[in-house]
């Protein structure tokens, strides 16, 4: 490797260092005003109500069962269920969809004749970004019991199903990287690589790692969601309920596009791949003939090489172009099954958030997969230029920046405020991206200094005529190798094989010899192998990252759990006073709302005179109003069930809340009066 390229000069350098600041500081600005701005949504499903409410102590059972949630869910015959105390099913086990408009609802009925006592409602389900949620409360009738149900301690999505599972998803997101990622760095870095077969072997298996695990997640998708058991892998109905939903349609999605992405890599390693071995090794003809005196029929046939081989660049250059444009639309497509199936396709903003997300996962492929690329090159190819290397630093700065935009944004949608990334254990996994992110571009920085200093040794050696190469230990033992084998010691195979083994040492050797001579080389090959230790990592994290609770989903249950259990139900009593200014205008009324809840209640009232007699009044008249919530004011009439008595039932509340209950009396046909007091109705 004789070719040099120009280091940065200070000047221009000092000015890049002086961006730096002036961008984290637009970034931090972007960021901050987007959490400012940010609205409430989730992206997990979330409990966001049930009736009756987790700790509820209503007076009599209820009919059904109900949960709302803060987006779709999946949920079958099976996933509400109720026991009584004693852990005996008390549901009927048919599932009541009562979704309608933004609200999704489900519910179950009840047996009726329940007894009084603590009951369990345990639920699961699967949220629309494909990821299973589960959860129990408890309410009571009449009384609170003693209840000896035991609920199960494995969680939907857990158990040894969810760590194959989870492995799977770790294996997929690992082999995307290395697919497109090395892909990537051959089209756009080094396209002679895509003749060395270390780097035909790496992309090749990211192939078939992606592959592989996306078959296995497909098959274990019921399991997982489900009973948590190696069998059901097996159900072909489970499967082919799994085909039915979004997440199956993904699985399904993406292996045909994988069917798509082993044509590219047909081609980029056949015919791709020989057009540049042929173009290599014309080039290193061309070099050797300017050597030697030329005829004029050699100078003419040399002319028409060269003209054959300008075509065949050319011819190069467009396959080139084709498999980039072929490779970016199949990447991103890719992209988009993981888009269309998890965080990004629920919550708010989708149709920005969908985009954001592909782009997001093809920087990191990019940036990721190219190193990977670029260390097995390192290691096992001899001969990689010092300009390729340039142009992977390019390439991933790109993608850094890239990485950097479209991470904001993600944060700010599933974070929403700043307490939600030390309170939620989603935000702080994303500072542990954050920090394993900004370890990768400190150790890029030092990767960079070792390619400004790549070639230098050997380019000095080089311009030293004369210059004496010192053969390793291992090349001068096998010096005797090729005169044996020249002189016709391989007629016997197994000294035959034995010379085999002793030339591929040799060759091992001088290979080795080469990559050690250059002292930025070796500097290169170790800081890059400390970036892709660093990246493992960080893909890890990442993986976990896309399993867990966004902060803002957890952050509503924590609020929803913060406000404690119901208020047991007790009847609401009050006692007014009333003055209508006429005749016998004076007394009080004494009004029970029981049983003082949301929902249907009864009502009775008591009118006395001042001599603590019943006051038969001509006429009574009750009202409730929500000023908080602009509701009412809800007209009541009351029978009259016995003089100075009168009764209601049935008298709907339709939220919690500050009650005004206002109460008109009159006494005569020309003396009436409205007296009122504010209740809390829980």
């Amino acid at each position: 490797m004789t070719a040099t390229a120009p280091a940065p000069s200070p000047a221009r350098a000092a000015r890049a260092t002086a961006y730096l600041p002036r961008l984290a500081l637009v970034l931090a600005a972007l960021l901050a005003s987007l959490f400012t701005a940010a609205s409430p949504a989730t992206a997990h499903a979330a409990l966001t109500a049930s009736d009756p409410k987790d700790g509820a102590v209503v007076a009599t059972a209820p009919a059904q069962v109900t949960l709302s949630f803060s987006e779709q869910v999946a949920m079958g015959d099976d996933s509400i269920r109720v026991m009584d105390p004693q852990g005996k099913r008390v549901d009927t086990g048919e599932l009541r969809d009562m979704c309608s408009g933004s609200t999704v609802r489900y519910g179950t009925a009840l047996h009726t004749g329940l007894p009084n006592g603590t009951y369990t409602v345990a639920w699961q389900a699967v949220s629309a970004d494909s990821h299973p949620v589960s959860g129990a409360f408890t309410f009571s009738v009449g009384a609170p019991s003693a209840t000896s149900v035991s609920l199960p301690d494995r969680q939907v999505g857990g158990g040894p199903v969810g760590v194959v599972y989870d492995i799977a998803r770790y294996a997929a997101y690992a082999g995307f990287t290395v697919l497109v990622g090395g892909a990537a760095f051959i089209l756009l870095c080094w396209r002679r690589g895509s003749a060395e077969r270390p780097l035909q072997k790496l992309v090749l298996r990211g192939w078939v790692t992606l592959t592989a695990a996306t078959l296995a997640m497909l098959v274990l998708r019921t399991p997982y969601t489900g009973s948590g058991k190696f069998a059901d892998a097996f159900d072909l109905d489970g499967l082919q309920a799994v085909l039915e939903t979004k997440t199956g349609a993904s699985f399904v999605s993406r292996l045909l596009l994988l069917g798509a992405a082993a044509l590219f890599i047909a081609v980029l390693f056949g015919a791709y791949a020989r057009r540049q071995k042929i173009a290599a090794e014309t080039g290193s003809e061309g070099t050797d003939r300017t050597d030697r005196t030329r005829s004029a029929s050699a100078e003419a046939d040399e002319a028409a090489e060269a003209e054959a081989a300008d075509e065949a660049k050319k011819e190069t250059s467009d396959l080139a172009f084709g498999l980039a444009i072929g490779g970016t639309v199949v990447a991103g497509g890719i992209a988009a099954t993981w888009a269309l199936a998890e965080h990004a396709s629920t919550g708010i903003q989708p149709g920005i958030a969908m985009p954001v997300d592909i782009l997001h996962l093809l920087a990191v492929a990019t940036w990721l997969g190219g190193l990977a690329a670029l260390l097995v090159a390192l290691h096992k190819v001899p001969d990689i230029e010092r300009e390729a290397v340039q142009r992977f630093s390019k390439v991933a700065f790109i993608s850094v920046l890239v990485l950097a935009v479209t991470g904001v944004y993600q944060s700010w949608r599933q974070l929403g405020s700043w307490s939600a990334l030390t309170d939620t254990s989603y935000g702080r996994l994303l500072i542990i991206k954050v920090s394993l992110v900004a370890v990768l571009v400190a150790i890029a920085y030092l990767s960079r200094k070792w390619t400004g200093r790549l070639g230098e040794v050997r380019s000095t050696e080089g311009a030293e005529a004369g210059a004496p190469v010192e053969e390793p230990a291992e090349v001068l033992a096998g010096a005797d190798v090729s005169r044996e084998t020249s002189s016709g010691s391989d007629a016997d195979p197994r000294r035959a094989a034995q010379l085999a083994r002793q030339r591929a040492a040799r060759e091992k050797a001088r290979e080795k010899q080469v990559r050690d001579a250059d002292p930025g080389r070796a500097g290169l090959r170790r800081s890059v192998l400390a970036e892709a230790g660093v990246a493992v990592v960080l893909l890890a994290v990442t993986t976990v990252l896309t399993s867990t609770e966004p902060g803002r989903a957890a952050q509503l249950e924590t609020n929803r759990s913060a406000a404690g259990p119901a208020v047991p139900n007790r009847a609401v009593k009050i006692t007014l006073p009333f003055d209508t200014g006429g005749q016998n205008g004076k007394g009080t009324v004494r009004l029970e709302l029981d049983p003082g809840r949301v929902g249907a209640n009864t009502l009775h009232l008591w009118a006395d005179g001042e001599d603590g007699k019943p006051l038969d009044l001509p006429e009574i008249k009750i009202a409730f109003t929500l000023p908080a919530k602009e509701i009412g004011p809800l007209p009541v009439a009351p029978d009259r069930d016995a003089p100075g008595h009168w009764s209601a039932s049935g008298v709907q509340l339709p939220l919690a809340g500050e009650w005004r209950i206002d109460v008109t009396v009159r006494t005569s046909d020309i003396d009436q009066t409205t007296v009122q007091k504010n209740v809390k109705i829980g």
